[in-house]
């Protein structure tokens, strides 16, 4: 566990993504979000490895959020908590009941009440702790699917950042592994004591749905992912129409035909 190695291939993504969009600095302080599974044990290595194998000198420390799903999280994260101190990462657990609160909801998106407390009890526990950064596991697949379902759900033509400032906390959150797939992180993690996600709707997701017609579609577009994945870039704009006018910029327009 401490030799810290990874596969040149997926050291090398997630090197480049640390560089190229300048996630980490001399002297920062990086609270890691530590679920237990697949994408954060990845993520917490991976920010381990880079503290050893770089001359920038930072600090981690990890946290993981209990949402009460289940009953069992108490000896979950005992594995877990294990796994950051064989990494020599400081772990510590906060409570949030999202459970109740997505039961409180009712018609909302559980998803979106589930990321927004995690997120704010994030950003809390950063600024108790002192971190300056927040590390977040998601992948490129993450970035894709967040792109075409915004695309299908809203019309527009977003994603998140690798990397974006909190004003109201004060905290910066990066995003390492933005080029790393899927399936390579359930390639290196095989090994690993990966938690089973308690989350109750895992595998019901509108997420989950565009996760499998970007599969589906695949089959009959080969290049539909990389495509996917170089329209999030903002030099891939190409011919769009303007903005919708207001009937004020059209007013002296259409009294022209009369």
């Amino acid at each position: 566990m401490n030799d810290f190695i990874l596969p040149q291939v997926l050291f090398s993504k997630i090197f480049r993504a640390v560089v190229e969009f300048e996630l980490i600095d001399e002297g920062d302080k990086i609270l890691i979000g530590v679920s237990g599974g697949k994408d954060s044990l990845l993520l917490t290595y991976a920010l381990a490895c880079l503290r050893h194998r770089t001359k920038k000198n930072f600090a981690l420390a990890a946290l993981t959020v209990d949402p009460k799903f289940s009953n069992d999280f108490g000896e979950k994260i005992i594995r877990v908590k294990k796994f950051c101190n064989e990494l020599g990462i400081e772990h510590t657990t906060c409570e949030a009941d999202i459970a109740g609160l997505i039961r409180e909801q009712g018609d909302k998106s559980p998803c979106y009440t589930c990321a927004y407390f995690r997120r704010a009890v994030m950003s809390r526990k950063a600024n108790e702790l002192g971190a300056n950064k927040i590390a977040y596991a998601h992948h490129l697949d993450d970035a894709v699917e967040t792109f075409f379902m915004s695309l299908l759900s809203s019309g527009q033509l977003t994603t998140f950042q690798p990397k974006t400032f909190l004003d109201r906390s004060n905290v910066t959150v990066i995003r390492p592994l933005v080029y790393v797939r899927e399936q390579e992180i359930k390639d290196f993690v095989q090994g690993f004591d990966v938690l089973k996600s308690p989350c109750p709707f895992d595998g019901a997701t509108n997420r989950q749905r565009v996760k499998n017609l970007i599969a589906d579609l695949g089959k009959d577009f080969p290049d539909l992912f990389s495509h996917l994945a170089a329209a999030m870039r903002k030099n891939s704009i190409g011919e769009l129409w303007d903005a919708p006018k207001t009937r004020e910029q059209m007013r002296e327009t259409y009294y022209s035909y009369k």
